[in-house]
C-alpha cells in the first residue's frame, strides 16, 4: 500500500498523501499509525483530535503551527500534540516533506477519523526545535548518537543530564523515552530501540499494543511462532498478547521506531514466555 491524497476531513488538503498502517483493519483499538507525506508547498487545514498524536519526522522539513506557534520540524525532530490542539502542517521547503504519526487511542472511521477541522490559528514565524528552550516542553530531537552510550558525556548532550537523557542498557539493547508522561503524553510512549550485532530479545508478550518502524539494519522478528525479516522502511504491529522477539541479523546496529499503547503500567509490563517455562520445568 501506498500514501494515498486526503480525504474526509483532510480533503481540502494540498499536497498530502497518507497511509494508515495500523488502524481498524488490523484489529487495533489503542493504535492508529500513520505514514504522512507533504509535498513543497502543500498544506492541511487546521484540525483537532479526539485522540492523542506524537509525530516523528523521517525526512525532510516541514512546519507545524499550533497554538502554542509555529516550529519548524526536521529528521530526528518529535512532538506529542495533546487531546483537543489546534495544529497543521505546512511545507515552505524544496523538497517533500515525511513524518509518522502515533495515535491513541485509535481514530475511528464511524466517527469521520475522530478529527475535526477548525479555524486556523494565525501563521507565525516559524523557529526551529530547541529542545535547550524550557518551552519546547512538547517537542524533542534524537539522532543516531543519542543511542550511543559513549556519547551520554553532559559536554555532548544538549539539555541538562537527567531522566530524560536516559538510556537503558540490556542484553545487547539500547533504549531512549521520546514521548511519554513527561513530555506530556497520557495514552501512548515513543522510544528509539537499538540492537547490538549480538542483540537479542526473547519471546514475551505485553498488557499494550505496539508498533515498530524499522529505520537501519535487518531483524529477524517472530511474531506468535511466525518469522518475519524486516528493515529500513517496514513496519510490523503486535496487539495485545500477541507473543514476539527481535534478533539483529547484521553486523551493524539494528534501529526502529516503536510505540506502545494505551502507555504501559507500573508493573507487568513484560511477560517474557522463558520465565513461564521455567515454572513449568520446576514445578
Amino acid at each position: 500500500m501506498r500514501p494515498q491524497a486526503g480525504a474526509g476531513w483532510a480533503a481540502t488538503a494540498t499536497g498530502y498523501r497518507s497511509e494508515a498502517a495500523v488502524g481498524e483493519e488490523q484489529r487495533a483499538v489503542h493504535t492508529g499509525f500513520v505514514i504522512c507525506e507533504l509535498d513543497p508547498g502543500g498544506a492541511l487545514p487546521s484540525h483537532v483530535h479526539s485522540f492523542e498524536e506524537s509525530f516523528f519526522v523521517v525526512e525532510g522539513t516541514g512546519i507545524v503551527d499550533t497554538t502554542h506557534g509555529s516550529v519548524r520540524v526536521s529528521p530526528g525532530d518529535y512532538g506529542v500534540l495533546a487531546v483537543g490542539l489546534p495544529h497543521r502542517w505546512r511545507n515552505d521547503a524544496e523538497r517533500s516533506v515525511r513524518w509518522v504519526e502515533m495515535q491513541a487511542p485509535m481514530p475511528r472511521a464511524a466517527h469521520q477519523d475522530d478529527t475535526f477541522v477548525v479555524p486556523d490559528p494565525p501563521y507565525a514565524e516559524a523557529v526551529p526545535v530547541d529542545v535547550r528552550d524550557p518551552r519546547s516542553g512538547w517537542l524533542g530531537n534524537i539522532t543516531p548518537s543519542h543511542m550511543d552510550v559513549g556519547r551520554q558525556s553532559q559536554d555532548l548532550l544538549a539539555v541538562s543530564a537527567s531522566m530524560r537523557t536516559a538510556l537503558l542498557v540490556y542484553s545487547g539493547i539500547t533504549v531512549k523515552m521520546m514521548v511519554d508522561s513527561d513530555l506530556g503524553a497520557r495514552l501512548s510512549t515513543m522510544f528509539m530501540v537499538q540492537y547490538a550485532p549480538d542483540g537479542v530479545a526473547g519471546a514475551h508478550d505485553h498488557p499494550f499494543e505496539e508498533t515498530y518502524y524499522f529505520l537501519e539494519g535487518e531483524a529477524e522478528a517472530t511474531f506468535d511462532g511466525e518469522p518475519y525479516r524486516l528493515g529500513p522502511g517496514d513496519l510490523a504491529w503486535a496487539g495485545v498478547g500477541c507473543q514476539h522477539s527481535f534478533r539483529n541479523l547484521g553486523d551493524g546496529p539494528l534501529r526502529w521506531l516503536e510505540t506502545q499503547a494505551p502507555q504501559p503500567p507500573s508493573r507487568h509490563s513484560y511477560r517474557f514466555a522463558r520465565d513461564w517455562d521455567y515454572l513449568r520445568e520446576v514445578t
